[in-house]
């Protein structure tokens, strides 16, 4: 899911039952404070689903939204203080010990599925276009893979009521809107050009929030957008494959992300990010079925099929069609996972170079000729929406500590 709309969401383990108090020894329990935290840099991106889960606070601390996470000493020895003279703590793993390297391979993992998802919707879309049905089909194979995923246990379906249930419709509607009319953009103007024009996103975002929930933007921020501005704008005058209907279809996009990020912020739940995800692409799918059945339902059956299956064959038009479901449910996955691994200042700098790296290899694989205006007007895009990315993420460090202190 685009990208760039989940605040922290995911497991949290619970405190450990320890036979005697903390205490400030080697062998004893020490614990660390944890925030939850949320950006909405990207909404493209399964991120947007991490804000539908709060904090699990203990009463003591529910004011303050901290968590208490135990973090357990290396081993020690009686005389270090341990417990038992007889427990062994295991060692640490490589992974344990490499905590680095598992983020790198999972931000590595995060980057290449995206890649080869663009670059496989686009290829679909050459000789398949038809945006609408194709929509339909990213989110029933994510759909029909989370319900194996339920059968199996993994995870375990988390059960869902009609209150929760009118929570997650609207976010779900936004989610539909802003897929479907990217993957139309997608359709109309090259991969790079719809991805510049959804560099936008972090300024309807920033305008949502001063002009709709009524919080104060600094005007740094606002300071930082309007390199993003101007270079959409330049990008947009000389771009090759520059169309109205692509373009509008990707604003389009910006703004139902945008709403989806407000919705998804009431719409909280304890809910973990992985069920929340799986009954979102429910939703998304019923919703999305309609317009794609009225929309491109004759003209497929006339003769859409017909046309693919003459020019790839039956075989790769299938395959094709499960392999990009596939690959846009696990980008999301992943994506979520990895960015509840790291910091705001490296969540941010992460969407950015996403989208970078997007938009370099889908010019690389396509070919796609591109003016020296629309170059430099991606840069400065690509640019402003770094420092727009790293000047909000320094501010939500600073309320962290601030509520932490």
């Amino acid at each position: 899911m685009e990208s760039r709309v989940l605040s922290r969401a995911g497991a949290f383990s619970s405190l450990a039952h320890l036979r005697k108090p903390p205490r400030e020894a080697a062998g004893g329990a020490s614990f660390v404070t944890v925030k939850a935290v949320g950006s909405l840099a990207d909404g493209g991106n399964l991120i947007w689903g991490r804000q539908l889960r709060p904090e699990l606070c203990s009463p003591v601390l529910k004011k303050e939204a901290v968590l208490l996470r135990p973090c357990l000493a290396a081993a020690s020895s009686p005389a270090e203080g341990g417990d038992s003279a007889g427990e062994k703590v295991a060692p640490a793993g490589f992974f344990d010990k490499n905590p680095a390297l598992v983020t790198g391979f999972f931000f590595f993992t995060w980057y290449f599925l995206n890649v080869i998802f663009n670059i496989l919707n686009k290829k679909i879309y050459n000789y398949f276009p038809y945006p609408y049905f194709v929509s339909v089909i990213h989110l029933f194979v994510g759909v029909v893979y989370c319900l194996l995923s339920w059968t199996v246990g993994l995870p375990k379906r988390a059960p869902i009521d009609s209150n929760l249930l009118k929570l997650l419709i609207p976010v779900a509607v936004c989610h539909a809107l802003g897929h479907v009319t990217s993957n139309v953009s997608f359709a109309a103007v090259a991969v790079s050009f719809t991805h510049t024009v959804k560099a936008l996103e972090p300024f309807f975002n920033a305008a949502a929030s001063q002009f709709i929930l009524g919080q104060s933007i600094p005007i740094t921020l606002w300071l930082s957008l309007a390199p993003v501005v101007i270079g959409v704008s330049m990008a947009s005058l000389t771009e090759l494959s520059f169309n109205w209907v692509g373009f509008i279809s990707a604003m389009i996009s910006n703004i139902s992300f945008t709403y989806r990020s407000i919705y998804s912020k009431k719409a909280m739940t304890d809910m973990d990010s992985t069920n929340v995800y799986a009954y979102i692409s429910i939703i998304a799918l019923i919703v999305c079925l309609p317009p794609a059945i009225i929309l491109e339902g004759p003209t497929l059956l006339k003769h859409g099929f017909n046309d693919a299956i003459a020019k790839v064959g039956l075989v790769k038009f299938v395959s094709d069609l499960f392999w990009v479901g596939m690959f846009y449910h696990l980008y999301n996955q992943v994506a979520t996972n990895t960015l509840e691994r790291v910091a705001p200042l490296t969540h941010a700098v992460g969407n950015v170079l996403k989208r970078v790296f997007v938009i370099g290899f889908s010019i690389v694989i396509f070919g796609n000729k591109i003016s020296t205006q629309t170059g430099i007007g991606t840069a400065i895009a690509i640019a402003g929406v770094a420092i727009y990315s790293l000047i909000k993420a320094r501010m939500e460090e600073e309320k962290r500590q601030a509520k932490a202190a």
